[in-house]
């Protein structure tokens, strides 16, 4: 393992560890592996291709974290499912988080016991307990540490995206990010730049269903995606405000998302990457995309990130710099 943490954990050491001190390693870099959509049914044939495609690339990645982006189980028993796809993160010994999906709670279990399950799961660093005020489960932080250990370098956001719309039938389709859940990530940011001696600390944010604004790589001109958009956004319909405020911020370098599962393109909306992950899943589900997952390779000071996609035949595509790569579309005068 490239970070200090993951070098640390022990064939011993295998219960929760919420409390992981990740740090960045001596050369500077932090590298998580994002899966997205495993849509995993422990009884189905298919399921297995994820799961030799995971082998793969977490051999040839040696990822730091991984985190799975939603919809990781879709069939029951869901503990059979979680097992099964967590087994060759677990063997490896590499820490992993989690967001739910829409799907996730649509099996044998609840949100509360899912959220059991998982906090309770072995190398789980994901904070999945009910936050007091905030709608959904599984809002937490988790932080990178400098090389030395000694302060906080980078921040990870996770957020539940919820599942359908609860406004029916004023607006039909896809849950949002809720005003309690902006409000969380805005007193969190505000902490952690008042730390900082008032610099906003790099962050990137995970979630589940897209955006909004991710819609405009197609109602707006000018914008240059790297990757492929073969399906029209699957966002919720109405905008609760999350984008202005990690604009607002100034921390948030990039957002990264599943759902869809045949769009695994980034463009730069504003200074702010809006990223999918690439499709995890088998062909239990639409899409002819081959499966793989999104790496994200972090460098300790530095506002930007790299990031490739890497497929189940061990091809790397679509590698990009952050925002370097990225021109803004020009402004009409």
């Amino acid at each position: 393992m490239k970070s200090f943490f993951a070098a640390l954990v022990c064939v011993g050491c295998l219960g929760n560890l919420a409390a992981a001190d990740f740090r960045f390693n001596g050369n500077g870099k932090f590298k998580i592996v994002q899966v997205t959509d495993s849509h995993i049914k422990a009884d189905s044939e298919h399921s297995q291709s994820t799961i030799a495609m995971l082998n793969q690339v977490l051999d040839a990645e040696q990822p730091d974290l991984v985190f799975f982006t939603g919809d990781v189980v879709t069939g029951k028993p869901y503990k059979a499912g979680l097992d099964m796809i967590l087994a060759p993160v677990i063997s490896r010994k590499i820490p992993w988080a989690l967001v739910f999906g829409n799907h996730d709670a649509e099996q044998d279990l609840t949100y509360e016991q899912l959220s059991e399950l998982v906090q309770n799961s072995p190398l789980n660093v994901g904070d999945m307990k009910k936050v007091k005020n905030v709608s959904g489960w599984g809002n937490y932080t988790l932080e990178i540490k400098d090389k030395t250990g000694k302060k906080t370098a980078f921040v990870l956001y996770a957020m539940d995206s919820h599942q359908y719309s609860t406004q029916k039938p004023v607006v039909d389709g896809y849950g949002w990010i809720h005003f309690d859940q902006v409000k969380w990530y805005q007193n969190k940011s505000e902490r952690y730049t008042k730390a900082n001696a008032g610099i906003p600390l790099p962050a990137l944010a995970f979630f589940h269903i897209p955006l909004l604004e991710y819609r405009a790589v197609y109602l707006e001109k000018g914008h240059q995606i790297t990757g492929v958009q073969q399906e029209k956004v699957c966002s919720p319909e109405i905008n609760s405000g999350l984008f202005t405020a990690m604009l607002e911020k100034g921390d948030v370098m990039g957002t990264f998302v599943g759902h869809d599962h045949v769009n695994d393109y980034i463009f730069n909306y504003h200074g702010i990457a809006l990223a999918y992950g690439r499709w995890s899943g088998s062909k239990t589900t639409y899409g002819d995309l081959k499966n793989g997952v999104r790496v994200i390779e972090l460098t300790e000071g530095a506002k930007s990130f790299d990031t490739w996609v890497r497929l189940n035949d061990e091809v790397v595509i679509d590698k990009v710099k952050f925002p370097d790569d990225f021109p803004l579309p020009e402004k009409k005068k």
